[in-house]
């Protein structure tokens, strides 16, 4: 996950640069040429595959996922391209303006916009349609969220909420319960205390993108709020429930229940080596080989605010406008999809909830991946990344806003003033660059 954090930073410096090189292309690229059934039956085609996939979820990948459709497509050869999520960032492009594109990527759901801003994919509105997919096979807002001005540009492939990481030894040894879970501010504020009266801190909060910012970003929508208005002109995460949501995080530091100054990682860290009990962190941590030794349960994230909210990320499938795409190699990534999604429990097994419902909410999954079951039951209330072109550049102002404010350098209010000003400039500019 780290990786993708580097690769939507990139891709924001990238779009500045880019925007004068990509200028001319088109954002109303047409469809790919999918049969009705999503069942390629052309001419055999290999087609290429771009992820950012290359470490523990590889093998799931390859040759497991990848090596199955292949064994039962004759006709379709998937050429998988793994490299980092940055590497993606930075070539695919100019990749696709000079027709060297992937056939099919994934993209993480705050790219997408800005990919289509660009011209750089395919409408996918007929190929949604002919795979027979709509907004009900998915998470409620993920469909919509993969739009683009009314054009459908992704069809989901996964999603990956926060929740809480519990060591249960260490609330044994504190004279907690282990199996009584805090669930709203009350419980929650009340465990922090008693840990600290025996000597540990219970949440290591940190100023990072993982995982203060998606700490800080659930809490904003818990308290009523939002990062920002309906059309993403204006930054609003300095609401008053932004100020809430971050005052928050700042009281458990000035409170001695965190430590000041933690690093990147510092809290899964401390959990695994049982010095903290609590820690806000992504389903991905279900695979971390680190906890293998450690008495962890999980649970829904706690409700702070007055409100179910939880962040949670998402992962799609696109299909790149390369410059002389073939209709062929389109149909059948289309067909590919279609049997990655049908097949996506799997999936589960690398920390990410497959997004198709049918699949997901198949019982077996839990019966595969108990660990699981939280992050599923937050899904009815999760909110996703933010969906407009460049967004990523403004969403990093709230990443410096939560760390001044958590390292005590300014106060919650000041720091997210100064970021939503910062943030303003930016969304200006992005405005500017692809059109509003």
């Amino acid at each position: 996950m780290k990786r993708r954090t580097v690769g939507r930073a990139l891709a924001a410096t990238l779009a500045l640069g880019l925007g004068v090189a990509l200028g001319g292309c088109s954002s109303s690229a047409g469809g790919g040429g999918v049969v009705a059934s999503g069942n390629y039956s052309g001419p055999a085609v290999t087609i290429s595959f771009w992820n950012g996939w290359t470490g523990g979820a590889a093998p799931v990948l390859v040759p497991k996922l990848i090596g199955q459709f292949n064994d039962s497509h004759k006709n379709i050869k998937v050429k998988n391209v793994p490299q980092e999520w940055a590497a993606i960032s930075a070539k695919m492009p100019l990749a696709i303006k000079a027709g060297k594109g992937p056939d099919v990527a994934v993209a993480h759901g705050d790219d997408i916009a800005t990919y289509a801003a660009q011209g750089l994919l395919l409408k996918s509105d007929s190929i949604v349609k002919a795979l027979g997919y709509s907004a009900s096979d998915f998470p409620k807002g993920l469909v919509s969220a993969a739009t683009y001005k009314g054009s459908q540009y992704a069809i989901p492939w996964s999603v990956t909420p926060l929740g809480l990481f519990i060591n249960k030894d260490v609330l044994t040894a504190a004279g907690l319960d282990p199996n009584l879970v805090p669930t709203d501010q009350p419980s929650y504020m009340d465990a922090l205390a008693k840990l600290k009266a025996a000597g540990v801190q219970g949440e290591w909060v940190d100023g990072f993108v993982f995982t203060g910012t998606f700490e800080f970003e659930t809490l904003v929508w818990q308290f009523g709020g939002q990062l920002f208005n309906d059309d993403v002109s204006k930054a609003t995460f300095n609401s008053d429930a932004g100020v809430k949501a971050l005052t928050h995080m700042v009281d458990i530091v000035k409170q001695g229940y965190s430590p000041p100054n933690v690093a990147q990682d510092g809290n899964i860290n401390a959990l695994v080596g049982s010095k903290t009990a609590f820690n806000w962190n992504g389903v991905w941590q279900t695979t971390n080989s680190a906890l293998d030794k450690v008495n962890w349960t999980a649970a829904a994230v706690p409700q702070i605010g007055p409100e179910k909210a939880v962040w949670s990320s998402s992962t799609d499938w696109i299909f790149p406008a390369n410059k002389g795409q073939d209709k062929n190699k389109t149909s059948a990534a289309a067909t590919f999809v279609k049997w990655m999604n049908d097949n996506s429990s799997g999936w589960a097994a690398t920390g990410e909830l497959p997004a198709k419902n049918s699949v997901r909410n198949d019982p077996q999954l839990l019966q595969d991946h108990p660990n699981l079951k939280p992050f599923l039951d937050q899904l009815p209330y999760a909110h996703y990344e933010t969906v407009s072109p460049g967004i990523t550049n403004a969403v990093a102002t709230i990443t410096t806003a939560v760390n001044e404010a958590v390292l005590l350098k300014k106060s919650p209010k000041q720091a997210l003033d100064d970021g939503v000003a910062k943030a303003n400039q930016l969304l200006k500019q992005n405005a500017s660059q692809y059109g509003g």
